[in-house]
């Protein structure tokens, strides 16, 4: 047996190395093959996913707007803990910072940050900056002659939070809470709340997109799994045919169907089921944005319910039928627990979907039918507020990682196989 263990581990190869030492080294090489094969799919993702979110990530909590334009102002809040008057040698830090944000036009920069917490300033800013250089001892008088608005309080505690390029201030906002002029946390006015009645209302629809998909759905993909393939062919065609149209091109359609005068209100008054003066509101609403939206996502339920219901043999129906089940017990019982896979991945992909969608609620839904990816999109592109829009978006990404680990409890991804 020694003999034999020897001889094994004296095996070479035609080259005379040894074996072992050969296997690992193809290995080895096999491995470095695979990885280059997969390393344009990674770097892909790196530069698509992965940087971008870590990009929003840290614009949600970075934004040196102020604290890069305004350091002596800066040092002097450092020196000065939260609570110290408000005193000469502050506003001299700011006509010093006033005077430099002139000479390198970075005022408007610095406004702007602030003006993100309290509305007005960046003009302030502005038009201050232009008389810095006019400004003599005391200080304290010469800027609040150009402007009382020097004197709020609320003004300096946003100065002071912004003199840090890192803040949660965005996050606080994006969850209608902001800072008083003391520095705690507080709600802000009901009336003024706008952040998480939008969260709220785009879970909400989200999660009414996404029963009326797998309601809609779930007997079109059972159809298409027990016609004959001929027939199944047409009608799978017709499921995809929305993949084949621009989305902008079905949104303007719903729009054309759903007004006052569009087909619909012109149809059901003809049929004599409304009268041409009271014509259905379904534009410009909630009621749109979910009627459009659902026709939109259809086919993401459809397509995966479609696999799983196709692998499904239709022997265990029949076999529950002939030991006494009726139809709708063999339904239950035995086919649609076996749909479960389908369910699950349809209604996950279109519950994600829904909660970023943003051309249809914008073109249908007008203020009523709003999504919080909409806001997003306004702090983007609109009051350029960036760092609130990437706020918002982790928000949201947050959220709709919350609901797939919910799902993932309850279902387990491991089960969601599309056949």
């Amino acid at each position: 047996m020694g003999s034999g263990m020897t001889e094994t581990a004296s095996l070479t190869t035609s080259d005379g190395k040894p074996l072992k030492a050969a296997l690992a080294a193809s290995l080895a090489t096999r491995r470095k093959k695979a990885l280059l094969l997969v390393a344009p799919l990674l770097l892909f993702v790196l530069v698509t996913f992965i940087v971008p979110i870590g990009q929003m990530l840290f614009q949600s909590v970075h934004n040196d707007g102020f604290s890069s334009t305004a350091p002596t102002l800066q040092a002097w809040f450092k020196d000065h803990p939260e609570g110290s008057d408000i005193d000469e040698s502050a506003y001299a830090a700011l006509a010093a910072d006033l005077k430099q944000m002139k000479a390198d036009r970075t005022a408007g920069v610095a406004g702007t940050r602030i003006n993100y917490d309290i509305s007005g300033t960046q003009s302030l800013f502005t038009s201050t900056a232009r008389k810095a250089d006019t400004m003599k001892p005391p200080y304290k008088d010469a800027i609040l002659a150009t402007s009382d608005k020097w004197g709020d309080p609320n003004v300096w505690r946003a100065m002071r939070d912004a003199s840090s390029p890192y803040t949660i201030d965005f996050f606080l906002n994006a969850v209608d809470m902001t800072r008083a002029s003391d520095g705690h946390i507080v709600a802000v006015p009901s009336d003024q709340a706008v952040y998480k009645k939008l969260f709220w209302r785009t879970i909400v629809m989200s999660a009414e997109i996404t029963v009326l998909c797998l309601l809609l759905g779930f007997p079109i993909a059972f159809l298409l799994a027990n016609i004959p393939m001929r027939h199944a062919m047409l009608l799978m065609i017709l499921v995809l045919l929305p993949f084949w149209t621009s989305l902008l091109v079905r949104t303007t359609s719903w729009m054309v169907l759903l007004q006052q005068q569009g087909v619909i209100n012109d149809l059901l008054v003809w049929l004599g089921i409304i009268d041409n003066g009271h014509r259905l509101e379904m534009m410009y609403n909630e009621t749109g944005t979910i009627i459009a939206m659902t026709h939109i996502l259809l086919p993401f339920t459809i397509l995966p319910l479609y696999s799983v219901m196709k692998t499904i043999p239709p022997s265990y129906v029949r076999a529950a039928r002939s030991l006494g089940a009726t139809s709708w017990t063999a339904f239950r019982r035995v086919y649609l627990p076996q749909t479960l896979p389908g369910l699950g991945a349809g209604g996950l992909l279109v519950f994600i979907l829904a909660m970023g969608y943003y051309i249809t609620p914008a073109l249908v839904g007008g203020a009523d039918g709003q999504m919080i990816s909409n806001m997003i999109a306004f702090h983007m592109q609109k009051s350029l507020n960036w760092s609130l829009a990437a706020a918002l978006s982790t928000i949201l990404l947050v959220i709709v990682m919350i609901f797939f680990w919910i799902y993932d409890r309850i279902v387990g991804i491991d089960k969601m196989k599309l056949g």
